[in-house]
């Protein structure tokens, strides 16, 4: 596998490369389908404006979220996209058979070929009875115990190399390398790369054994960010997917035209946060229901303590602190996430980022 599927460039003054992670939250007021129509207004614009990949999150039985299929919208991104890279921050593997996940990804890698990214994580990106429904079980600590087994078995699949003698060498993913051993097979020469996501120091130590990249969840998880990189860099091996670490780190970014508007957008968001943490998901309020709301004193101090990692304010304020965050953490990649009520806000986020930093502009 070649390291420049992993590796990204940075554009104009932007220190690393700098992608995007969406969650395709649906607002109060709006639909799914409006939070779909962003994200595709989204790639498309991030794409033009020089962003290295795009992915989208795994989330369940949250109102707010319209995620619960990455695959299947990474597929309707494709459609809409060229260049830019696709992939799941992430699946999370114990969600699901290891086998359906390298069919979904194989069929990804069929329809944009070489730019697809398979992260994976092994928490149930939900509650725990929701975890339970979706695998048919309620021996959740078991399946995040077995991710390191699930991994090995998904990579044997991806890439169809199950030893003589196991009881699934007879069995193969499809869309995936067995094509190309058939009379008169081509396959594709990519294969997408493996991804391990992480918000505390287990899946970095794993990726790093096994050489592969890691995404760091430092948007929810900023308290442990440096020090999983470390373990991270301290544990990594050399392997035929990279020579050397490579980790990007997921950072809640949003920019608005005055400081005062990024306030509002990002205490909606907070105040949604709120209500998700106290058993009470639903859509993303507007910034006119968060100022009316009542915040108790536990809540302000949640909220001021959430708000304080996310980056906000104007295009060069959040530039700089971009920069200093990247300074910092010594991250290789920025992947930038902006929740807000309105798609329209998310958009104009990601565009006066691209301005800030002088990356390409459309032709």
């Amino acid at each position: 596998m070649a390291t420049d599927e992993i590796r990204g460039t940075a554009h104009g003054s932007a220190p690393v490369p700098l992608s995007v992670l969406d969650l395709v939250t649906v607002g109060a007021g709006r639909t799914a389908s409006d939070a779909l129509r962003t994200s595709v207004d989204l790639a498309k614009l991030t794409e033009a404006r020089g962003f290295h990949r795009y992915w989208v999150a795994e989330h369940h039985s949250m109102p707010g979220v319209a995620s619960s299929s990455p695959a299947v919208i990474l597929a309707h991104l494709a459609a809409y996209t060229e260049r830019i890279r696709l992939g799941s921050g992430g699946v999370m593997l114990p969600n699901h058979a290891p086998l359906v996940i390298a069919e979904q990804f194989g069929t990804l890698e069929a329809l944009a070929p070489g730019r697809i990214d398979l992260g994976l994580g092994r928490a149930p990106g939900t509650d725990g009875a929701t975890a339970a429904a979706l695998r048919r079980t309620d021996r959740l600590n078991e399946g995040a115990d077995d991710f390191p087994q699930q991994l090995a078995e998904l990579t044997r699949f991806l890439d169809d190399d199950f030893p003589d003698g196991h009881p699934y060498r007879r069995i193969h993913a499809v869309p995936g390398p067995v094509q190309a051993t058939s009379p008169g097979g081509v396959q594709s020469p990519h294969r997408p790369p493996v991804w391990l996501l992480g918000s505390s120091g287990f899946s970095a130590r794993l990726a790093g054994m096994l050489g592969l990249p890691f995404a760091f969840a430092h948007h929810f998880s900023a308290q442990n960010t440096v020090p999983a990189l470390d373990l991270y860099r301290e544990s990594f091996r050399p392997s035929e997917v990279l020579d050397a670490p490579y980790a990007l780190i997921g950072v809640a970014a949003l920019a608005a035209d005055d400081e005062k508007e990024a306030r509002r957008q990002v205490l909606a968001a907070a105040l949604n946060m709120v209500r998700l943490r106290t058993g009470r998901p639903g859509l993303v309020p507007t910034p006119e229901e968060a100022e009316a709301y009542d915040f108790s004193p536990m809540e302000r101090e949640f909220v001021e303590s959430w708000n304080a990692n996310v980056v906000h304010g104007t295009a060069d304020e959040v530039r700089a602190g971009l920069d200093d965050l990247q300074k910092r953490t010594g991250a290789d990649e920025l992947m930038l996430t902006a929740n807000a009520h309105g798609g329209d806000v998310r958009v104009r986020s990601y565009e006066l980022i691209a301005d800030a930093y002088g990356l390409p502009t459309p032709a």
